[in-house]
């Protein structure tokens, strides 16, 4: 399962990496190797995970970048928070110490040299899909194309049972997958691409899926009927990526499916959320054709969990519209819709073009759960910097603005207009998502 991509796309991802050795090509390991690992590392997202965030020392002052693959970001997760680790080739802070072997093993079944056991956090139940041609190119890169950050990552400390680690053993007796991902016959060889770089690299379903009452996620492939559905992570709900109509992927085309991968917009949608990293720090720098094939894969999902309905051009759907353009309109919600949110959204709900996302037919406003919507209002966002999408916009938070009344009002508004159909956000929702980010 080699990626089809010419050495001058993977010597690309190298040189935008920002972390590549300078000794790199005079080390024994081939350079091509060494660039495709890179290229790899790009796809699974490893800098998002194992790079601290910014800091910032003082008010005004510009933020402190960490060092690529050193770790130390704070995961938050139903348990407490988990660090991620140095995996820069450093032989005492880092892995420059692991063989292959060691480095597979971590990658595909969570252990550590030593035998100690990581935490899920780390998607090694979709890495254990890897192929055995792109862990060693990964592990190539890792040791001879990254630099040496001799920086201890934090250490995680959990509270009783959770901090027993060695109890994850039987955790991944019963949810893990074993074995490298298997083409499936019958289906092409683009359906297949995006197949093992959604379940493996790409591991999509550990937010995209919901999990279960051990943590576990539901699915790891196709064969399941909740795989890619949507699932809830730190406050963000991360949508059903299937054929479903309504809150699925059922009326995004192709095209662009890989253009929101490539630039953070597509057809009308915008990145937001956690997603805005993926894009940034991943999916960006993938090739067309790894892009193609992943919105091939996805298009190929049946519809599964549908939520919501979207008619555009239904009479109420335009009667909705009408009204709100002339101020005739009782609903609550419709007010504060057109005093805080019609400039950029529009008063039909159309958005604009390359700058602010269509509310109307949005898969995300029709989803099962208000939980980003609310975190949306309540935070604000922007969308990602790409190199060659358009420039970031931001959206300004409204906590100081709007109650959890108005904001459940707005926000039902929202999703039952201009030929939105879905549930109604309440009170409680709203409070619920804001006493959790205490905000």
């Amino acid at each position: 399962m080699n990626p089809p991509n010419p050495p001058a796309v993977w010597a690309m991802a190298v040189a935008t990496s920002g972390t590549a050795n300078s000794t790199a090509n005079s080390n024994p390991a081939d350079a091509a190797e060494v660039a495709r690992g890179a290229y790899l590392a790009k796809a699974a997202d490893c800098a998002g995970c194992h790079t601290a965030a910014p800091r910032v020392t003082e008010p005004g002052a510009a933020p402190i970048l960490s060092p690529s693959f050193a770790g130390g970001l704070g995961m938050a997760s139903p348990f407490g928070t988990i660090y991620s680790s140095n995996i820069t080739p450093d032989p005492h802070m880092g892995i420059g110490a692991y063989t292959y072997d060691d480095f597979a093993r971590a990658l595909r079944e969570g252990v550590a040299p030593g035998g100690k056991r990581l935490y899920p956090a780390m998607p090694y139940p979709s890495f254990a899909k890897i192929s055995d041609e792109d862990l060693h190119a990964l592990y190539a890169y890792f040791m001879h194309g990254v630099q040496p950050v001799a920086v201890a990552a934090p250490e995680t400390r959990l509270p009783f049972p959770f901090s027993q680690r060695w109890a994850l053993m039987f955790w991944d007796w019963a949810f893990v997958p074993s074995g490298p991902f298997k083409p499936e016959t019958g289906r092409d060889a683009q359906w297949n691409r995006g197949a093992y770089l959604v379940q493996s690299l790409g591991h999509c379903g550990a937010c995209h899926t919901p999990r279960g009452p051990a943590y576990e996620e539901r699915g790891y492939t196709e064969s399941s009927t909740v795989y890619l559905t949507g699932g809830t992570n730190d406050h963000w709900f991360a949508p059903n990526l299937t054929a479903d109509p309504g809150s699925g992927l059922g009326r995004s085309a192709p095209a662009d499916i890989a253009a929101f991968l490539k630039q953070g917009h597509g057809g009308g949608l915008i990145t937001f959320g956690s997603m805005v990293q993926v894009v940034e720090d991943s999916t960006q720098y993938m090739s067309d054709a790894d892009l193609a094939a992943i919105a091939a894969y996805l298009k190929s999902l049946p519809p599964r969990a549908q939520s919501g309905l979207f008619n555009g051009r239904s009479r109420a759907a335009l009667l909705s519209a009408q009204a709100l353009k002339t101020g005739d309109v009782e609903h609550p919600g419709a007010g504060i819709y057109a005093t805080y949110c019609a400039r950029c959204h529009q008063s039909d709900g159309a958005g604009v073009a390359q700058k602010y996302p269509r509310l109307a037919g949005n898969p995300a406003v029709l989803s099962a759960s208000s939980a980003s919507l609310v975190r949306l209002l309540v935070e604000g966002g922007g969308s990602p910097h790409t190199r060659d999408g358009p420039e970031s916009r931001k959206m300004s938070s409204f906590a100081g603005k709007l109650d959890d009344d108005e904001m459940a009002h707005v926000l039902t508004f929202i999703r039952n207009t201009w030929g939105n159909a879905a549930a109604p956000v309440t009170t409680h929702d709203v409070s619920s998502v804001r006493s959790a980010l205490h905000k």
